[in-house]
């Protein structure tokens, strides 16, 4: 854990936590008093702690629910009695209590006082706002918890802010899909109406993920629940823009991107996976200009053969060397030649060793072309057709093209031969289709001034990352960072900031924080007032948004410099708590924003959990069928022994094996412990009267002035 929770108590503390329910609704009412002396102090102390500092769930359940927070919930649980250990039948109206309680809020029956506690805030990871709950969730709300009610129980102000994300290409995609059945498509209904539709949806879906995070016993301050798209929100993804724009950190140009011509929209290298596909490897002959000699070159992918603009060979290898500065017909395209260039990126025993060089299909190939100063042939739509500039085969889908390539260089007697060849291929993980790489007009930000911002606060101790040894991936990627695509070519989302001066064209533009603001400076670089503006089409990349969520969440911009604001008690966090895997993609680009906009690192303490496995350390697919519904989980053992289950044995940042089995012992611990519970209950509170259960009961958070009349060994409970 991090540096707050020491090796010796995170153990114990973990288990303590992490077994709420049924610890919640015995032990409080079990040990209340057995003498009208100390013990009942004392214990009514255990109450009030347990309230606080006891995690369960939202199930809904079949006893009558806990409506009031003026009734102790002590009072009930002796009116209901503890039957059988059946956790859906409580966990909900624990939950339910605690919540209604404001326990979960910072200033939970605290009151401002001098030499008061730094507040404890953990920023909530948020999950798409559309999406379903899976075991990632559950490990990250189990050891969020754990933190969150062990500094609750220290006495600290704790915000555990909630919320979640749009999801740009996601839920998008899913209202694309709706439209497909309909008959129709985003483009015939026009932006407006498909936005109209994509926040019906919303509306429709976005509540589940947060009442499932509920049913693992999140005790997030809900109050506070925040949403990406929320307008102070949207306005801060808007005033970031501008500002980086105005720090000369924004520009538009032509870059490399990962293109899915499904979504017809780049996306982020996150957004990639990556699969061991069978494939073909093509060779075949680049015949010299004017020559019966012949350059031997391999492909996976023949069609891009039409935008190829030289072939490259090692400079010391004497097979080629001959042929640097000659010229290369371009097979099929009509007697288009290229050159024959020398890099020594190419590795000579690789393959035939010379190698086809397309800078605008292949991002190895766009570095090569950039080099040698090349030009870039795009032969592709955005749909993944043929373009005009693969000649003959203009309109053809890229696979059919292909096919129809090589069956026109087998016959023209150009074809060397065809290998079956594993290959890594590129799949956009939203709409599973092969990702197509290619030169575009887009709009980036500068990170290498940032990145090293970002390294320094991690090489300087601002930022500690536990486990250490991420330490060496952090320095890594931010020391050979890359310019970042911010712009998607999507309509849900936040629309990027920027007008275009006139009828057409997109050579003259304004960054603004409005039309109103964009018009006022067209006018003062001499346009008229009626001057044609045109925003931008495309939107923010949902990482962009995301990248502002410790600060814009609790009130940047709008409360810079505000004495008491939320952003002032809140802002830098003090954990960020989440998977190793989102650690460039989210944790890095987070850093990099909160140290450019706000001057502060947005955190101190990045804690990084592993990925939830199965039993045999595989990944858990659903193909495999060794996939683990937390819901269901829940629902037939309870969330006391899946988040038991996910936080016990495990390393920080190592992955975690997690078994049926496993569940199934630690739901009998729990079980065990209810029992004892049962036990004392049935005899310590059978003979109290109302009044007595009521005077020791709990409705609500403990404030100072009773905890400072605590003795030292309570006040630690």
């Amino acid at each position: 854990m991090p540096s707050q929770l020491n090796s010796r108590s995170s153990g114990s503390i973990m288990a303590w936590l992490c077994l709420s329910a049924s610890v919640s609704t015995g032990v409080r009412a079990a040990f209340v008093r057995s003498t009208p002396s100390r013990s009942a102090a004392f214990m009514h102390t255990v109450n009030r702690r347990n309230s606080l500092s006891i995690p369960s769930t939202l199930k809904l359940s079949t006893t009558t629910p806990v409506e009031s927070t003026e009734t102790s919930y002590d009072v009930v649980n002796k009116e209901r009695g503890l039957d059988t250990y059946d956790p859906a039948s409580f966990e909900g109206d624990i939950y339910k209590w605690w919540e209604n309680s404001g326990c979960f809020q910072p200033d939970a029956k605290q009151q401002p006082y001098e030499g008061q506690k730094e507040s404890y805030v953990l920023p909530m990871p948020p999950p798409n706002v559309t999406g379903r709950l899976h075991m990632g969730h559950a490990i990250f709300v189990a050891l969020q918890d754990v933190l969150a009610r062990f500094h609750r129980m220290r006495g600290r102000p704790v915000l555990w802010l909630p919320g979640t994300d749009h999801a740009g290409i996601a839920t998008q995609l899913q209202v694309e899909k709706q439209l497909l059945v309909e008959g129709t498509t985003r483009e015939d209904v026009g932006r407006e109406e498909f936005l109209k539709r994509v926040w019906a949806y919303k509306e429709e879906q976005g509540g589940h993920i947060t009442r499932q995070l509920r049913s693992l016993g999140a005790s997030a301050d809900w109050s506070r629940e925040r949403f990406t798209m929320d307008k102070d929100l949207s306005e801060a993804v808007v005033e970031a823009f501008v500002r980086l724009h105005e720090k000369g950190l924004v520009y538009r140009g032509e870059y490399m991107v990962n293109w899915a011509p499904l979504l017809q929209t780049a996306v982020s290298d996150l957004e990639v996976d990556y699969a061991d596909e069978e494939g073909k490897l093509y060779y075949f002959k680049y015949m010299v200009e004017d020559s019966d000699e012949f350059l031997p070159v391999a492909t996976t992918r023949p069609e891009t053969i039409c935008g190829d603009t030289a072939v490259c060979v090692h400079p010391e290898d004497d097979r080629y060397k001959h042929l640097v500065g000659k010229n290369v017909v371009v097979p099929m395209s009509g007697g288009r030649t290229i050159p024959i260039i020398a890099d020594e990126y190419v590795d000579m025993e690789f393959g035939t060793g010379a190698l086809k060089i397309t800078p605008g299909h292949d991002p190895n190939d766009y570095e090569i072309g950039k080099k040698q100063n090349l030009p870039i042939i795009n032969i592709m739509n955005k749909d993944g057709s043929m373009n005009v500039n693969a000649g003959d085969y203009n309109g053809l889908d890229r696979f059919d093209a292909r096919a129809k390539l090589w069956e026109d260089i087998e016959a023209a007697d150009l074809a060397i031969k065809v290998e079956p060849h594993m290959q890594r291929v590129p799949r956009s993980q939203r709409g599973g289709e092969v990702i197509e790489p290619l030169v575009s007009s887009q709009w980036f930000v500068k990170t290498e001034g940032m990145g090293a911002k970002a390294l320094k606060a991690v090489e300087d101790g601002d930022i500690k990352i536990v486990p250490q040894r991420f330490d060496k991936t952090w320095s890594n990627w931010l020391t050979d960072i890359h310019d970042w695509c911010v712009s998607r070519q999507l309509w849900w989302g936040h629309r990027i900031p920027v007008w275009y001066v006139g009828e057409s064209g997109e050579e003259e533009y304004i960054v603004a924080r409005n039309e109103d603001e964009a018009r006022t400076k067209a006018v003062e670089n001499g346009h008229p007032e009626d001057i044609v503006l045109r925003q931008e089409e495309d939107v923010l990349d949902t990482w962009f948004s995301s990248g502002l969520w410790p600060f814009a969440t609790v009130g940047w911009p709008q409360n810079e410099g505000v004495a008491g604001s939320d952003l002032e008690r809140f802002y830098p966090a003090a954990c960020l708590e989440t998977g190793y895997d989102i650690i460039f993609f989210w944790v890095a680009r987070m850093v990099m924003m909160g140290l450019e906009l706000t001057g502060k690192s947005p955190f101190n303490t990045v804690y990084l959990h592993g990925l939830v496995r199965a039993a045999d350390g595989s990944k858990m697919s659903k193909t495999k069928g060794n996939v683990v519904d937390p819901l269901d989980t829940v629902a037939e053992y309870g969330a006391d022994s899946l988040r038991y289950s996910l936080v016990t044995g495990v390393t920080p940042g190592q992955d975690i094996p997690f078994s049926q089995e496993k569940i199934e012992a630690n739901r009998n611990f729990a079980n065990k412990l209810w029992n004892c519970c049962k036990f004392v209950t049935g005899n310590a509170l059978r003979d109290l009267s109302d009044e007595e259960m009521s005077s020791l009961g709990v409705d609500g958070p403990i404030g100072k002035e009773e905890f400072d009349t605590l003795s030292l060994p309570e006040r630690y409970i």
